[in-house]
C-alpha cells in the first residue's frame, strides 16, 4: 500500500491551492520519475488527443514530452474545486529543437483518490508560437 499524498480530499481552498502549487513545482522539475509518483498506478489521462493509462505510460509520456518541449516552464492556477475534484488553468512556455518558442494554454480536470493520488487527468491544450522576446515565464 502506498503512502498518503497530502493534502487529502475533501479539499478546502487552502489545501486545493497547495495541491496545485505542488503539481506546478513537480512538473517544473521535468523529472518523469518524480512527477509520475503523484498519480495512481491505474491513472487515466487524456492529454490533447492522446489517451494514457497507468503510471508507467504517464512516465513514458512525460519523458517524450520533455525531450520535445525544451526549457519547459509552467504556471498553474486553481480555477475551482469540490470534494475530490479540481479544475485548473495553466500556461507554459517551451521551445522545440529548431529554437521556435511556444506558449501553451489549457485547462485540466483532476480527480483524486482517498489517498491524495490523482486518478484522472483530462487536459485540453493549445499551442501558440511566440517570439523569444515575448516570453513571460
Amino acid at each position: 500500500m502506498e503512502e498518503k499524498r497530502l493534502p487529502l480530499p475533501p479539499f478546502t481552498m487552502e489545501t486545493a491551492t497547495k495541491k496545485v502549487q505542488m503539481a506546478e513545482n513537480a512538473w517544473n522539475t521535468r523529472d518523469p520519475e518524480k512527477v509520475c509518483m503523484a498519480y495512481t498506478i491505474d491513472t487515466e489521462w487524456r492529454n490533447r488527443t492522446e489517451f494514457i493509462n497507468g503510471r508507467e505510460e504517464v512516465k513514458a509520456f512525460l519523458k517524450r514530452k520533455w525531450e520535445k518541449e525544451l526549457d519547459y516552464k509552467l504556471k498553474k492556477e486553481l480555477w475551482g474545486f469540490r470534494e475530490n475534484r479540481m479544475a485548473v488553468r495553466f500556461e507554459y512556455e517551451w521551445h522545440n529543437q529548431e529554437g521556435q518558442w511556444f506558449r501553451s494554454y489549457g485547462n485540466e480536470l483532476w480527480e483524486f483518490d482517498e489517498n491524495g493520488y490523482m486518478q484522472k487527468r483530462f487536459a485540453s491544450i493549445n499551442d501558440m508560437p511566440i517570439a523569444e522576446s515575448d516570453r513571460k515565464l
